[in-house]
């Protein structure tokens, strides 16, 4: 039973970092009001998820977040500051999953967090350019709502049923990697059609 919940929980760990990849602060807060409502138990080490003015802090910088990613021009920016807040959020939901039901070192847990969402932050940051380019910014914050949707979904599985979650993410990463090499492929011929043209 021991080894069976320490394997949800990295299952699980794995997930709320993806999540955080799509969206730093949406499975910070949604951790931190599951353990202030008593529905998971993150410890004292990090019970701080749960005080009031993390909550506070964490759900204002949400809301600005959600509004911010769905305007063109000020994406860009935010996913510049989420190359350094994804990890960071990351890093921090692993190691609070599993500090209680596994024996993985927490500077361990923290690296394997921050590698996770940084590569979920990593491959939408790069795929973003390609929906630009061919909707005009129009079809940005459709991608951003529905990333702010999987985000949400993805949270929530890895709370309920964390196999799923490591599944679901698997295939995030398979769909961002993919989206990404279209994106630097096409990067590539525009500049190698630039390169053809006459001076």
């Amino acid at each position: 039973m021991e080894i069976t919940s320490a394997v949800g929980a990295v299952l699980g760990a794995f997930g709320l970092s993806g999540a955080a990849g799509l969206n730093a602060w949406l499975p910070l807060l949604v951790v931190g009001v599951a353990d202030r409502a008593g529905w998971i138990d993150l410890g004292s080490s990090y019970g701080w998820l749960s005080s009031t003015p993390a909550l506070i802090g964490i759900a204002v910088l949400l809301v600005l977040d959600l509004v911010g990613d769905k305007i063109p021009a000020l994406d860009s920016v935010l996913h510049g500051i989420g190359t350094l807040v994804a990890p960071v959020s990351g890093a921090i939901l692993f190691t609070a999953e599993t500090s209680l039901s596994s024996h993985l070192p927490p500077a361990v847990a923290a690296v394997l967090g921050a590698v996770t969402a940084g590569s979920v932050h990593a491959g939408r940051t790069v795929a973003r350019p390609l929906v630009t380019g061919t909707t005009a910014g129009v079809g940005n914050p459709v991608v951003s709502t529905a990333e702010d949707g999987v985000s949400l979904a993805l949270t929530i599985l890895a709370l309920a049923v964390p196999v799923v979650a490591f599944i679901v993410l698997l295939i995030v990463l398979i769909g961002l990697g993919r989206l990404a090499f279209r994106a630097v492929r096409r990067l590539r011929g525009r500049r190698g059609s630039s390169k053809l043209e006459p001076r």
